[in-house]
């Protein structure tokens, strides 16, 4: 009896006083199960509002404003070697990034049991751990493979410029003619193209490693300053300072579309230091939250965009919902991606402005051609967000992962498509699909590869949608090139940097003279396209 009282006090009370309707549903679920057998259950959301997981319990002020790129900022670190250990087991065995909890000190802002994992995908494919990569990783060093998506035989064109930080794979020549830039050379044990966002890194150091930081993975509704999350960039990817990704952070700002907050800051890592580490907000629920009224999607690296039926479960590879769980579901994605699939053309044209912002888009599109980044919406990360407007029933497309900006050929016109890590320029944007049989995902013309993108493609295919876009285009280059604002900005993202302990100020104008002369040669091309369209 004494056995049974303590069991009984070890039952909530509301779960006590309410045993009757408990036991109720439990025989609901039983005759459910009894009627419907292993039938498939579909999640779709029939309640106009549920409860959603994204309640704030405690927002931290901090001592400084995160994101504020004029002030310093000093991170700090701690956790059990045990519980690294353990995390860098599970990577290397299955690949899933588990979160590890550790004390987190920001600005001088104490915050405990929060929850860090390593994050990326072509960035960790150069992680070692023990001298050993891992097992059937992306390209890492000994692994001996081709970085995902590039085609069997794949070889660089002629004329080929690597962008900085480039490793050619071992044994692997270059076309006659191109020359690799200072800092470049043979990728280790033959691991592959390592321009493509791969940095060489050991777990050894923890303190170089890309971190992605969650306020509230043990503790629940806790956000800093209204972020979940914040994302920490790696110490080395081609670049000491990563002004190229600060640089066009700023920018995609500049022109009024929705970007990311970034600084600088010193960072460490259980008492071991690195250089000054770029971080970059996370578009999180926060994030969703400032946009206004709607539900905020991130597109996953396995997205096809293509229409997979109406079982919102086939799309789990596809997309990832960020806000309003419980409340909203992937139906409205699901919509778009049908549309743009099975829509004609002449129903494209006449139909897509009624379902996405199309000036925002063909800005979009503008941004990552001005700022040369293959790896778009269209590139092999999928790098991209839909923000979808509860209010006005449509789509924004939203930057994303700006890592690998201003590393293709500066010299590219307004309808060039990028080419992966600056391989030469290919066929005028908007010919995607004339691709030769038995050669999905090649592009003729200019060598290289190119993922493509349904929605992407067929907009710069459509007359109507490429003249909005060669409009914005021009609107951007008034601003943001022609007006010296890229300058402007690109002096802010070098005080930022050198504010920070432990920054490398020559390396740091190194680097920025190298950036100034890759925004006047893309101010002078793309003045001189647009005189040439304007004659």
């Amino acid at each position: 009896m004494i056995a049974m009282a303590r069991l009984r006090h070890r039952i909530p009370v509301s779960l006590r006083q309410n045993w009757k309707l408990v036991v109720a549903c439990g025989v609901f679920l039983a005759v459910c199960a009894g009627v419907f057998g292993s039938g498939t259950i579909r999640p779709y959301v029939t309640s106009a509002r549920a409860a959603s997981g994204a309640t704030v319990v405690t927002d931290l002020a901090g001592g400084k404003e995160l994101f504020d790129p004029s002030a310093a900022h000093e991170v700090r670190l701690t956790f059990t070697d045990q519980a690294y250990e353990d995390m860098l087991s599970e990577y290397f065995k299955s690949g899933d990034k588990t979160y590890v909890e550790a004390d987190l000190v920001i600005d001088g802002t104490t915050i405990p049991s929060v929850g860090v994992r390593l994050k990326g995908n072509s960035t960790l494919s150069g992680l070692t751990w023990k001298g050993e990569s891992r097992q059937g990783g992306r390209g890492g060093p000994g692994g001996g493979q081709r970085p995902e998506g590039l085609p069997e035989g794949f070889q660089p064109p002629d004329g080929f410029q690597p962008p900085d930080g480039f490793e050619l794979p071992e044994g692997a020549e270059l076309p006659e003619g191109a020359e690799l830039p200072d800092g470049a050379g043979m990728a280790e044990g033959g691991a592959g193209f390592g321009g493509f966002g791969r940095a060489s890194l050991k777990a050894e150091e923890p303190e170089n490693l890309p971190w992605l930081v969650s306020f509230d993975e043990f503790v629940e509704g806790r956000r800093y300053q209204g972020h979940s999350q914040i994302a920490v960039r790696p110490v080395s990817m081609g670049s000491a300072t990563l002004l190229k990704e600060s640089l066009a952070i700023s920018m995609v700002g500049a022109s009024g579309e929705p970007s990311q907050g970034y600084a600088y800051s010193s960072f460490t890592v259980n008492g071991r230091s690195s250089a000054p580490r770029l971080l970059v907000e996370y578009l999180d629920e926060g994030y969703a939250e400032e946009l206004g009224d709607g539900v905020l999607y991130k597109s996953l690296a396995t997205s096809t965009f293509s229409y997979k039926g109406e079982d919102q479960t086939a799309y789990t590879d596809d997309f990832k919902q960020v806000n309003a769980k419980g409340e909203q579901d992937l139906q409205p994605v699901i919509d778009l991606v049908k549309w743009v699939e099975q829509a004609s053309d002449e129903e494209f044209a006449s139909g897509l402005a009624a379902r996405l912002d199309v000036e925002s888009f063909a800005r979009y599109l503008a941004l990552q051609n001005m700022l040369l980044n293959f790896d778009d919406m269209a590139g092999p990360g999928r790098n991209y967000y839909l923000w979808y407007d509860l209010s006005g029933k449509k789509f924004k497309v939203i930057n994303w992962d700006l890592n690998l900006a201003f590393s293709g050929d500066a010299s590219a016109g307004p309808d060039d498509a990028l080419s992966m890590g600056g391989f030469g320029r290919q066929q005028p944007e908007g010919q995607a699909g004339q691709q030769p049989e038995g050669q999905a995902g090649q592009r003729p013309g200019g060598g290289g590869m190119r993922m493509g993108h349904a929605l992407k493609d067929r907009f710069l295919e459509t007359a109507a949608f490429k003249e909005v876009y060669q409009e914005q285009y021009r609107k951007l280059y008034q601003d943001l090139l022609a007006s010296g604002k890229a300058e402007t900005l690109l002096d802010q993202a070098v005080a930022s940097y050198q504010a920070n302990q432990g920054a490398d100020a020559a390396e740091a104008q190194k680097e920025a003279t190298t950036l100034r002369t890759t925004l006047a040669t893309r101010a002078e091309a793309l003045g001189e396209a647009f005189a040439e369209q304007g004659s």
